[in-house]
């Protein structure tokens, strides 16, 4: 079954979302980031891809206006968001924080 973004933004753990399109750059220069990210913090949080030209209702929701924008839930609460390129230790900070 597959869940909704609702449901996804109110795990538990916090949730990176990660606006991305597939013809950003910088989009694919933050793939490794947070593959590094995930394999750090391991189960202590949950990331996820959405594509903005794929899902333009969610990102009209948010006012994504540019790409990558990062929004980190928290039980389903905005506590976080920024846009272009992040270093692992500014995502890391902003989970924990």
């Amino acid at each position: 079954m597959k869940k909704s973004f609702n449901d996804i933004i109110n795990q538990k753990v916090p949730v990176l979302v990660d606006f991305t399109a597939d013809w950003c750059g910088p989009c694919k220069s933050m793939a490794p980031v947070l593959k590094q990210l995930k394999a750090e913090l391991k189960d202590a949080i949950s990331i996820i891809k959405i594509n903005v030209d794929k899902n333009q209702e969610l990102a009209a929701k948010y006012q994504v206006k540019g790409v990558p924008t990062f929004i980190i839930f928290k039980q389903g609460k905005q506590t976080w968001r920024q846009s272009g390129m992040q270093s692992i230790s500014q995502l890391k900070q902003a989970i924990q924080g």
